[in-house]
């Protein structure tokens, strides 16, 4: 599959085209890039690989049988909508519309234009979430009471300031989506956002959520840019015991390093043993090795779902039901009260 980039700025560059190259079945195929910096980049980092002005030259060129749309949040759903209308198969980046109905019409635009839209949700491959979901899978925990999930970075200045950006539909879509990965459909949400005003307005600049899970669990979930502070953290508690995980972004430290997954497949994305997590259970501490986080197995998927019609890692669908999670997050933060999921659904 012939896969198409539209955007160079961090995602672009970092969290989509190594691993399209690590893929198989994927090739890298064009990447949309404007400013001269960012051209420049791009021959440096893929001297082989066409560059265009704009996904209509891209499209046009005819290079590509799928586009991954990676530009900053509020220009995405125009060019989902352009790809889908030139029947091309699409991977969007988080967030992949404004709101829950936004994402519902292109799902639905999809589907009637006949082609696969897939929502970008990298983060299910982490190595520390992979890890944490074989431990729920293996019946390890038991059943699963209560899942707490810190994702704090140190980087006030990737905060998209303003009323489309914040810190909720950035890293807020990330745990989010694992939590519905992990434990299932949310119910309902309670949450607290902090603001700060910044050049371009009001922004939340850190987060805290409780997710009422129908299967009776609940997830807490919390994020900050601007506290100083870099910990990704997973506890997870259940019937049977305590699960304990503090562990680096490996695969992230890994690409700003420089790092590639074509260069070494099999070692990649695995967390040094240091920083392995903690099953407690009636037995005693065990220590519990590390699964491997490979991004690159999200394209894998995608191109067996366009190639054999199965659904793709991350339906439009799923996508849509982590914008209503967020969309109710921001709905209890300003009205201080839990908002069940079915006031934004309307199921």
């Amino acid at each position: 599959m012939k896969i198409g980039v539209v955007g160079y700025g961090t995602g672009g560059q970092h969290f989509h085209t190594p691993f399209i190259a690590a893929a198989k079945g994927c090739e890298l195929a064009g990447i949309v890039a404007r400013a001269e910096k960012t051209v420049a980049k791009v021959r440096s980092d893929w001297p082989d690989t066409p560059i265009f002005a704009s996904l209509t030259d891209m499209i046009d060129a005819g290079v590509c049988d799928a586009v991954t749309i990676t530009t900053p949040p509020h220009t995405r759903r125009e060019l989902v909508l352009e790809a889908i209308s030139a029947g091309l198969h699409v991977i969007a980046d988080k967030p992949f519309a404004p709101d829950y109905d936004s994402a519902i019409a292109l799902g639905q635009a999809a589907e009637k234009a006949g082609v696969t839209l897939a929502v970008y949700q990298n983060r299910r491959f982490d190595a520390d979430m992979q890890t944490l979901r074989k431990l729920v899978m293996d019946d390890r925990l038991g059943k699963v009471w209560r899942v707490h999930s810190r994702m704090d970075q140190n980087s006030p200045e990737t905060i998209e300031a303003g009323p489309t950006g914040g810190m909720l539909r950035d890293i807020g879509s990330h745990v989010v989506d694992q939590m519905i990965y992990l434990l299932g459909p949310v119910s309902s949400v309670d949450a607290q956002m902090d603001m700060f005003d910044l050049p371009a307005g009001p922004t939340d600049v850190s987060f805290t959520l409780t997710l009422r899970h129908e299967s009776g669990a609940h997830s807490h979930l919390s994020s900050s840019k601007m506290n100083y502070l870099d910990a990704r953290e997973f506890r997870a508690y259940g019937e049977k015991g305590s699960y304990q995980s503090l562990t680096t972004d490996v695969q992230a430290q890994d690409i700003f390093a420089g790092k590639r997954p074509a260069d070494d497949p099999e070692a990649w994305g695995y967390e040094p043993k240091e920083n392995w997590g903690i099953l407690r259970d009636a037995d005693g501490e065990h220590i519990i090795p590390s699964e491997q986080g490979r991004y690159h197995d999200y394209y894998e998927a995608f191109e067996t779902a366009v190639r054999t019609g199965v659904a793709p890692p991350v339906t439009a669908t799923q996508g849509a039901r982590t914008l209503a999670v967020l969309d109710a997050a921001r709905l209890s933060a300003q009205e201080n009260r839990t908002v069940r999921l079915d006031e934004i659904t309307k199921d």
